[in-house]
């Protein structure tokens, strides 16, 4: 009999192999080889695995994955928060099914499950869930079907969208009663037979009624866009501050924990005013409350100033950023076509992990061409159309990072048709994209003419060391926070609450060399006056600009028209520079032309 302890014999161990034997690591050489490689690939596969956790739990809309059968199988803390539960672990454990605890209306679950499984995925449709207390909340959801992971396995984007939900039913209701009372005046004007008198007075009645309508309509637009006024203003007052914070922070000389904290915080930042602006232009441009200022405008300098902006973006992110540029003066709104190219530079820079990005400008038999090239993600061709859609995001698993809340696109394309062009986009997934914007050869003057240059966008970045620097602003925070970051540039700095303290501090310290001004101070006092103020006290035109949240176009209009740059806050620390810059500048051409 055979022992146990026995080698097998040549043709046993012929029919066993190992783990090794498979992965093809039969001996120990082979092994001392591979297992460092695979122990990177493991490493690299949790790096990821914990990227992508942090960005499914810090998303600010709600993300889910579940069972059309049956319910939960992840989901984020922003769902929660939109059904009203306590964590997602509560949301998960309350709602075992789908159809009859998380959607609303059963009969509209089974039109988007028919939906789904036919076509495998949803986009942007609205619907109504059951939050925890038992009440409907509005959302619009995005559902892509994932038959890798199940039959009726669906992963899922919900953004909540009661308030623009409540919005169109308010509107709705006032189209009501304005039908009903419609209504009711040509039933009286039919009814009321009894003489051509009586009837002109019965029209003039209507008449003069349909004014009131319409004078009320136009106090209730004027009150919204006041109210927005303000409430930007409130809230960018603070990240303002934030933001000058932040930066002085990064010039400091830190720990690089503290560096990686600072940064993650800067982009932060970033993502939250963008998002707002966003949102506060796409409002105007629904309501039809931002027209074109029609300019002559040096788009080569206005081009140069974009390029100076996001050269510390392209050296951050470790990209080279090229240009070609070319001579061409054009009547157009300034404002929006620096909007519309700094958007798509924006998203070239987000997108794009290694490589570069283009900034060109070409002349064509009838029109000029603005060209954003970047070698980045790039775009299934099927997605081209929806991505100048409202709220579309490129939801790529390479593009990482902040992305926004998808405005960015639906605002080029807004603002270039009122502009009068046309956003041609091509793009290969992998390799990159190229957005376009031409601009009509009708609007185009063939002479170069050397023309004035926004200071905010083109100032230098020379030396401050000495510079006086005056700084008008009601919001301490804001004042303390200038202070910290001009200190660190080399800067003087006066600060002061009020055109009163401004007065005060010049006749005490002296005169300052630039001036800096919040639009909206104490008292219904403005930045606009108190640099009048200054400048008669002073008997001399000392440099100004306005720092402001106030994004209106009235305000806007006035400034230039006195010719006051404008820089709007939230203020990116390397535009504020600039602006400086060139404020001190000029006042040294001033001086020296005396």
């Amino acid at each position: 009999m055979k022992k146990r302890s026995e080698a097998p014999t040549s043709d046993e161990s012929s029919d066993r192999y190992d783990v090794g034997d498979l992965l093809g690591l039969g001996s120990h050489s082979v092994r001392k080889n591979y297992y460092p490689a695979l122990q990177e690939r493991l490493e690299e596969l949790e790096r990821e695995r914990n990227r992508y956790k942090w960005l499914f739990e810090n998303a600010l809309h709600g993300i889910f994955q579940g069972n059309l059968n049956g319910g939960f199988l992840a989901v984020n803390p922003a769902l929660a928060r939109i059904c009203g539960y306590p964590s997602p672990q509560a949301l998960i454990g309350c709602v075992v099914r789908l159809r009859e605890q998380f959607f609303w209306d059963a009969n509209e679950f089974e039109e988007l499950r028919d939906e789904l499984l036919d076509k495998g995925h949803i986009n942007v449709r609205e619907t109504r869930l059951r939050r925890a207390d038992g009440r409907p909340v509005h959302v619009a959801i995005t559902l892509l079907r994932r038959p890798d992971l199940g039959a009726e396995v669906v992963e899922a984007f919900v953004a909540d969208i009661t308030e623009r939900h409540m919005a169109r039913v308010r509107l709705e209701q006032l189209n009501t009663d304005l039908e009903r009372r419609v209504e009711e005046r040509t039933e009286a004007l039919q009814n009321a037979n009894v003489g051509l008198r009586y009837q002109i007075e019965e029209r003039e009645k209507v008449e003069r009624e349909l004014v009131v309508a319409i004078k009320a309509a136009e106090e209730a637009n004027r009150s919204k866009d006041k109210y927005l006024a303000a409430a930007s203003h409130d809230l960018l007052q603070p990240l303002n501050a934030a933001r000058l914070l932040v930066s002085t922070l990064q010039a400091s000389k830190l720990p690089n924990y503290e560096n990686r904290l600072i940064e993650r915080v800067h982009r932060a930042l970033e993502g939250a005013e963008d998002l707002l602006a966003d949102l506060l232009d796409i409002s105007k441009l629904d309501q039809q409350a931002m027209q074109p200022d029609l300019a002559r405008v040096d788009v080569e300098n206005l081009m140069a100033g974009l390029l100076e902006e996001f050269e510390p973006v392209a050296r951050s992110a470790s990209l080279e950023f090229r240009s070609h540029l070319v001579p061409a003066t054009l009547l157009t709104d300034p404002r929006m076509l620096t909007r519309i190219m700094r958007n798509l530079l924006s998203n070239a820079f987000r997108y794009t992990h290694s490589g570069s990005v283009l900034l060109a400008m070409r002349r064509r038999t009838d029109y000029l061409r603005l060209e954003v090239w970047d070698t980045g993600i790039g775009i299934a061709e099927d997605k081209l159309e929806e991505i100048f859609a409202e709220f579309h995001q490129l939801m790529s698993p390479e593009s990482g990072g902040r992305t926004g809340v998808g405005l960015g696109l639906a605002i080029v394309e807004r603002m270039a048709g009122m502009l009068g062009c046309r956003v041609e986009v091509k793009s290969r997934p992998g390799r990159g994209s190229r957005f376009a914007l031409d601009l009509p050869l009708a609007a185009i003057e063939p002479i170069r003419q050397q023309l004035p240059i926004d200071s905010v966008q083109n100032g230098t970045h020379g030396s401050l060391e000495g510079c006086r620097v005056m700084v008008i602003d009601n919001e301490p925070d804001i004042r303390e926070s200038m202070t910290a970051l001009l200190s660190r540039w080399g800067c003087i700095v006066q600060t002061a609450g009020s055109q009163a303290e401004a007065l005060f501090s010049c006749q005490a310290e002296g005169p300052p060399q630039a001036i800096l001004a919040d639009y909206h101070l104490d008292d219904n006092f403005t930045g606009r006056e108190a640099i009048h103020a200054l400048r008669r006290s002073l008997r001399a035109d000392i440099p100004a600009a306005i720092l402001t949240a106030d994004r209106s176009d009235a305000v806007s209009r006035m400034l230039k028209n006195e010719g006051l740059p404008v820089l709007n806050k939230p203020i990116k620390p390397n535009r504020l520079r600039a602006l400086i810059s060139s404020l001190v500048t000029t006042g040294a051409r001033l001086r020296a032309g005396a």
